[in-house]
């Protein structure tokens, strides 16, 4: 099978990898799968020296393409749908799926799928970029994955999805969406973060918002409409109730 257009469009995001082999097998592997978008944020090793170019083997052509950004946001322009791995319990509400249930959903549209540093992983701010979460389900004897192996992972159970929906049969089928009846055309990511930092500028001028809790107040409204996975024109009809917000509060 040729490489499916919708795997060609998916991001792979790796934000701040600092390890050399690891890069170049995971460039390695997305050729191997048919994926074709490699992006590295604020990458702490060198993307195209030896030791990455020796793991990529032919692939060394998705070493040289990958976009290097500075942010995480820089990495995600033009995405609808953006999906977080974690592989930590933490505090924070999130429900996590196995890749199982949640890749297909970036099959139906632009889409991202972001992996944290291998020290620490992905930051409470940086998951809240995303609109679901993804955990592989490991033993807990040694939860801890590479993070080449988790791409691997992910990127071939991508590519299974395309070949089951190309041939499908009753046991092997796309799975439903994150959630049934939401809008196909999702806002894209740079909508969506100009409408929370409008959200927050005007939260603070009316006084719900204070600058020392304003951080941990966004991420949960963040969560709270990310859950919601607004269309484009919903998120302009808020940005107009921002808008007549700011207009209303203005001294006469």
């Amino acid at each position: 099978m040729m490489s499916d257009p919708r795997l060609r469009d998916i991001k792979i995001i790796l934000v701040e990898p600092a390890g050399p082999l690891n890069v170049g097998a995971i460039a390695r592997v997305m050729k191997n799968m048919g994926l074709g978008q490699l992006i590295l944020v604020n990458p702490h090793c060198d993307p195209v020296g030896e030791d990455a170019k020796r793991m990529a083997v032919h692939a060394d052509d998705y070493l040289t393409q990958a976009q290097v950004v500075e942010t995480l946001s820089e990495g995600l322009v033009g995405c609808e749908r953006v999906i977080a791995t974690t592989a930590r319990s933490r505090r924070l509400q999130i429900a996590t799926h196995s890749p199982r249930q949640i890749l297909p959903w970036l099959l139906e549209g632009s889409a991202a799928l972001v992996f944290g540093p291998e020290d620490r992983g992905l930051s409470n701010d940086e998951l809240y970029h995303a609109q679901a979460f993804l955990q592989i389900p490991t033993s807990p004897e040694y939860a801890a994955l590479n993070l080449a192996q988790a791409v691997t992972i992910c990127c071939y159970e991508l590519r299974q999805l395309v070949l089951e929906d190309l041939n499908p049969s009753p046991e092997t089928s796309l799975q439903p969406p994150v959630e049934a009846g939401q809008p196909q055309n999702l806002a894209p990511f740079q909508q969506r973060e100009a409408f929370f930092q409008a959200l927050e500028a005007a939260l603070l001028e009316i006084g719900y918002l204070y600058p020392h809790t304003a951080k941990s107040r966004m991420q949960k409204l963040r969560q709270l409409f990310n859950r919601s996975h607004l269309s484009a024109q919903e998120v302009a009809m808020l940005r107009g109730m921002i808008r007549q917000l700011h207009w209303k509060i203005q001294p006469k």
